[in-house]
This record gives structure tokens, C-alpha cells and sequence, in this order.
């Protein structure tokens, strides 16, 4: 997997369909082909930044 943000192949798998990336330090998540890009907060929880990326961006291809 690709990070959308800064094209880094650092991204390790958090949990199921659930990646984290090393290089921009955001997390994503993979459902139906589509990623979803968040930022983790500083009281934990998640910030979409889908509204950053074009929805070709966002598609997982292999």
C-alpha cells in the first residue's frame, strides 16, 4: 500500500483493513476499494481528510 498523502510505502497494518504511516503519520482504513484518511488527535480520536484527496487518489489498486 501507497499513502495517498506523501506516496511513502512506510505503512504498517494496524488492525483489519486498518493501516498507519510511518512517513505522515496518518491513518487510514480500506473499504470497498476506497481509502479513508484520518488524523489521530491529541485526545485520540480520528479526523477525516477524505475531503483532502480526489476519489481517484483515494482508490486501492495492488
Amino acid at each position: 500500500m501507497i499513502c495517498p498523502n506523501c506516496r511513502s510505502k512506510d505503512v504498517g497494518k494496524i488492525g483489519v483493513n486498518q493501516y498507519y504511516c510511518w512517513g505522515c503519520f496518518i491513518e487510514m482504513s480500506l473499504s470497498n476499494g476506497l481509502i479513508s484518511t484520518h488524523q489521530v488527535e491529541e485526545d485520540g480520536s480520528l479526523s477525516s481528510l477524505d475531503d483532502l484527496f480526489e476519489e481517484q487518489d483515494r482508490r486501492f489498486t495492488m
